[in-house]
């Protein structure tokens, strides 16, 4: 392929992979109430996508990890925040907070 085609190949795609993302973020704030406990990491992610924070809380070898991923307000769902806290790779915790 020439150094053209091959350009414009990339710029297509990357288009197309932000259109993608753009309409995921938005059916993904209808997803975040049904969040449940015991569902793992790779599920909540396919969801609803990556978080906007993540935060580990406790990362000792030989123990189970605690984190929380934040996803913070989105036009589709205005005031609220979504705190998801997991223990060893499973949701433990799902907190909604209306943020205003």
């Amino acid at each position: 392929m020439d150094l053209k085609r091959l350009t414009a190949l990339a710029l297509l795609s990357l288009a197309s992979a932000s259109a993608v993302s753009a309409v995921s973020a938005e059916s993904d704030a209808g997803e975040r109430k049904f969040i449940r406990k015991g569902m793992g990491e790779g599920e909540v992610m396919l969801k609803i996508g990556k978080p906007d924070h993540e935060a580990v809380h406790r990362a000792v070898r030989g123990q189970p990890e605690e984190k929380s991923w934040t996803y913070f307000p989105h036009t589709r769902d205005p005031q609220t925040l979504t705190i998801i806290r997991f223990h060893a790779g499973r949701v433990a915790e799902v907190e909604r907070k209306i943020a205003r």
